[in-house]
């Protein structure tokens, strides 16, 4: 019997299978999870053997949702806005803890910038060495931190320099290299999409709705798809429609 297509659950590693199968040439299909655990919910025992047998019958069916398996370069994009995300969240980890133990001796910090964090945190209590042996080296964690978010935040900028369509959306009002960079690693194609309105609902800015009988009721955002672009546009568009001062279309 020919095999005519190969059933991959959307999960961490699916992105590194479905690319080697599809090297290989096997017709390798990626499916949306929710609808997969949906109909493995119908099997009275969880196993790894009824959860293969599920998927099978899945594919056979055809009863699947085709889920998009974005390209090798946005992948690493995504993953370079996580890295970049990730070390000022941890920063601000360290912050608190710092400003908790200054606190137990006395000391509020206020609200320094960043990059003055830890000159105002020595100039405060640079002598009690006691409070400044436990700190110290959470000020050196944060200076390594900082710079190194720099570091990254320059690679988004390089890359962003040298992509067109990335130059083409950041002459948008209120888009920036950020935004214009994940909105475009979350479109990846955009043959995809049949109309740029789908685009929308795609990224979870469309209401969502619900209907039963004389029931119909709609909803706020539905708030699916990608987090980090969905966040991007609403950034830029607050920017647009607050803070800008130059007249736009958009905002007319």
């Amino acid at each position: 019997m020919p095999l005519e297509r190969i059933g991959l659950e959307a999960c961490s590693l699916t992105a590194w299978l479905h690319d080697g199968l599809h090297a290989e040439g096997l017709p390798a299909t990626c499916i949306e999870a929710r609808q997969a655990n949906a109909a493995m919910k119908t099997m009275p025992n969880k196993t790894d053997r009824n959860d293969v047998r599920a998927l099978a019958q899945i594919m056979r069916t055809g009863w699947y949702r085709h889920v998009h398996v974005k390209s090798r370069q946005c992948r690493l994009w995504r993953s370079l806005f996580v890295a970049r995300r990730t070390v000022p969240n941890e920063m601000r980890s360290i912050e608190n803890v710092v400003r908790a133990i200054l606190r137990e001796a006395d000391v509020k910090l206020g609200l320094p910038s960043r990059s003055e964090f830890a000159g105002r945190v020595r100039k405060l209590r640079g002598a009690d060495a006691e409070v400044m042996a436990m700190v110290e080296p959470l000020l050196a964690i944060l200076g390594v931190m900082l710079r190194e978010f720099t570091h990254l935040t320059k690679q988004v900028l390089d890359i962003v320099r040298n992509e067109e369509v990335c130059r083409r959306l950041k002459s948008a009002p209120g888009v920036g290299p950020i935004t214009a960079l994940a909105f475009r690693a979350t479109i990846d194609r955009p043959e995809r999409f049949g109309s740029s309105r789908a685009v929308g609902a795609h990224l979870g800015l469309t209401p969502a709705r619900y209907q039963s009988g004389e029931t119909d009721i709609q909803r706020r955002v539905s708030r699916c798809g990608d987090e980090l672009a969905r966040t991007g546009l609403y950034e830029a568009a607050h920017t647009l429609l607050v803070r800008s001062k130059k007249w736009s279309s958009l905002r007319a």
